[in-house]
C-alpha cells in the first residue's frame, strides 16, 4: 500500500524541479530575452542542455510511473546524450569563467564540487540502469546536486515578487539584514529558502525510502552526506 500511495513521488518531484528551472530561468525565456548571456553561445548551449534535462526526467518519472519500459529505456540513451551534454556544458563555464579558488564564492566552489557528484551519480545510474531502486535515486540524487544556481534565480521571481508588495516592512527589513554568508550578499529570507528547499528535497528521498523501503537506501544517505562535505569544504578551505 505504501508503495502504491507513493508511487507519483519521482514524478511529482521532477516537475517541481522543472517548474523551479524555468521560473528560475524565466528572464531569459520571456521577460528579457535581449540580455547579452541570450546571444552568448556558451550560454545558449548550457541553457538548452539544462533544459532539455529537467523535461526528459518528467518525462522519464511518468513512462516509469506507468509501467511503460519499452519507450523508458529507449528514451534512457538521449537522456543520457543530454546528461553529458549538462555536464560538459556546465565543466565549460567553470573553466571560462574560473578565476582561482581563493577568489571564487563558497557558493560557486560547492558547485564545482558538485558537478563531478552530479557526474559520478549519472555514470552509476546509467551502468546500474538494470537495478531501478538504485538507478532512480542516483539520477535523482545526481539532479539535486545541481540545484544552486536554480534556487539561487529562482528566489526574486517565486518569492520577492509577491513578499515585496505584500509585506514592504518585512521585505525592507530583510534586506536590511542582508549579509555576507559564502562569500554572497544575501539577506535572511533568501538564506532560508535557498538552503531549506536544497536539503528539502535531500529530505524527502529519505522520507519516501522509510514509506516504501522501511529504512533508507545507501544513495538516499550518500546524497545529503556530500551535500554538508562538500560545502564544508567549499566553505573552509
Amino acid at each position: 500500500m505504501a508503495r502504491r500511495t507513493w508511487g507519483a513521488y519521482f514524478s511529482i518531484i521532477s516537475a517541481l524541479l522543472l517548474f523551479l528551472s524555468v521560473v528560475a530561468f524565466s528572464d531569459n525565456l520571456f521577460t528579457d530575452v535581449t540580455q547579452p548571456s541570450n546571444s552568448d553561445p556558451k550560454f545558449i548551449v548550457h541553457g538548452l542542455f539544462g533544459l532539455a534535462w529537467y523535461v526528459l526526467l518528467v518525462v522519464q518519472s511518468n513512462l516509469a510511473r506507468v509501467h511503460n519500459l519499452r519507450f523508458h529505456k529507449k528514451l534512457g540513451v538521449s537522456t543520457f546524450l543530454v546528461a553529458i551534454g549538462v555536464t560538459l556544458s556546465t565543466l565549460y563555464l567553470f573553466v571560462v569563467l574560473w578565476n582561482g579558488w581563493a577568489n571564487t564564492t563558497g557558493e560557486a566552489r560547492a558547485n564545482r564540487l558538485f558537478l563531478p557528484a552530479y557526474a559520478m551519480c549519472l555514470s552509476l545510474a546509467w551502468l546500474w540502469r538494470g537495478q531501478p531502486d538504485w538507478h532512480k535515486r542516483l539520477i535523482f540524487t545526481g539532479t539535486f546536486f545541481m540545484l544552486g544556481p536554480v534556487l539561487a534565480r529562482a528566489y526574486d521571481p517565486l518569492v520577492v515578487a509577491w513578499m515585496e508588495p505584500l509585506f514592504p516592512t518585512f521585505s525592507a527589513t530583510m534586506v536590511s539584514m542582508s549579509m555576507d554568508f559564502a562569500g554572497l550578499q544575501a539577506d535572511p529570507a533568501f538564506l532560508v529558502f535557498f538552503y531549506g528547499v536544497w536539503i528539502g528535497f535531500f529530505l524527502s528521498l529519505v522520507f519516501y525510502d522509510w514509506k516504501t523501503l522501511k529504512r533508507i537506501h545507501p544513495v538516499t544517505i550518500a546524497g545529503p552526506v556530500w551535500f554538508v562535505l562538500a560545502w564544508l569544504i567549499a566553505l573552509f578551505t
